[in-house]
């Protein structure tokens, strides 16, 4: 009975994880984002002087941190700060969503595995040393992560 508890609890706040993305998605943020890298982008471009190589060579190097995807950026993060069990669990991450912008009201990351069988997998164990790594690697006043398998089903979450 305890685990169908926790069955529902998890499709619950799957549900209003699902229900604040969609909340999010439609406010026009992404789009006004990528109009700014396209106006930047197209104004340097136009300011190619030698004066502004040195200026943007900075940049260039921020822009190759964040060019790594935040799969990459959480797995380097639980190299240099993690355990041994918290490395060898985050070794199956495949792909980190949402971890990139946070608004301290509902902040909801998405850590996609290779592990299968969902919830009664192999996956379970290591979904709570996943969630408690993420929550080492970010902070939030309300955030909740949530760790899939291959197939999208959920192994776990957690708060970070």
């Amino acid at each position: 009975m305890g685990m169908k508890t926790k069955i529902a609890l998890g499709a619950v706040v799957g549900i209003a994880v699902i229900g604040a993305l969609s909340a999010n998605a439609g406010d026009g943020d992404g789009d006004a984002k990528s109009d700014n890298r396209t106006s930047a982008s197209a104004g340097e471009k136009a300011g190619g002087s030698s004066e502004a190589k040195p200026a943007d060579d900075k940049p260039a190097e921020d822009k190759a941190e964040k060019k790594a995807s935040q799969a990459d950026q959480f797995k380097a993060f639980v190299q240099k700060n993690g355990t041994s069990k918290e490395k060898d669990a985050v070794s199956h991450v495949t792909k980190v969503q949402g971890a990139d912008e946070q608004n301290d009201i509902l902040d909801a990351a998405d850590v996609y595995t290779d592990f299968t069988d969902g919830i009664m997998g192999e996956g379970t164990g290591p979904a709570k040393l996943i969630a408690s790594a993420f929550a080492d690697w970010k902070d939030s006043e309300n955030g909740l992560v949530t760790i899939y398998d291959a197939d999208g089903e959920l192994l776990g979450n957690g708060q970070f």
